[in-house]
């Protein structure tokens, strides 16, 4: 009995470059091999995404729920944020 499904792919010019170059260095045997470990790297940022979803958002949300004076408003989220930008633009002009 036969695991695959042949199915047929379109792609653009420079993915299509990128999968044939693989194979032509004999990082993978064939171009199917390509798509499927592509294949499987996106089922894998999925479950690390749903994970982190389910596990940090959640909990964030469920800590903030039964306590909304541990949240930070967003006019502070935002301060923090320019004056972490400023500072790293600086670094980056003292080198």
């Amino acid at each position: 009995m036969r695991n695959t499904h042949p199915i047929s792919v379109t792609l653009p010019h420079d993915m299509a470059a990128m999968v044939k170059a693989k194979v032509t260095s004999g990082e993978y045997a064939s171009e199917s091999e390509v798509i499927r470990d592509g294949l499987r790297t996106l089922q894998a940022r999925d479950a690390a995404l749903e994970s982190w979803l389910k596990g940090e958002v959640a909990k964030s949300f469920d800590e903030f729920a039964e306590d909304p004076s541990s949240g930070v408003p967003s006019g502070e989220i935002m301060d923090r944020l320019r004056a972490s930008y400023r500072e790293n633009v600086a670094k980056r002009k003292s080198r």
